[in-house]
């Protein structure tokens, strides 16, 4: 199983939606970020190469993928073979300009 790392970006990022979730619709709302995240963790865990590569970054040199966390939200990762390494690198709201994910993630 690989073991998966959030960069600080990502789970600051993570954080604040949970807050901002947890203070506009309530603890169902929080929980259900929580409950799919860990839901994704544990599949990218099992199955790292599983999810589908983001389309934004396929000129990056590295393979970058993604897993859908709600509705308008993805998990961005990349995973390492050689250690078998899972770095969870972003949470990108889809609604925003994607030149800005491509910016943020180097």
């Amino acid at each position: 199983m690989a073991t998966i790392k959030w960069n600080e970006k990502a789970r600051r990022l993570f954080i604040g939606h949970i807050d901002y979730a947890l203070q506009e619709f309530g603890v169902t709302a929080a929980s259900r970020w929580f409950n799919r995240k860990s839901q994704i963790e544990d599949t990218i865990s099992k199955f790292p190469e599983s999810f589908p590569r983001e389309r934004l970054l396929l000129n990056k040199q590295r393979i970058y993928r993604r897993a859908v966390l709600m509705k308008n939200f993805k998990i961005v990762y990349v995973y390492y073979p050689s250690s078998d390494i899972v770095y969870i690198v972003d949470i990108w709201d889809m609604r925003m300009n994607p030149e800005i994910l491509k910016q943020r993630v180097q």
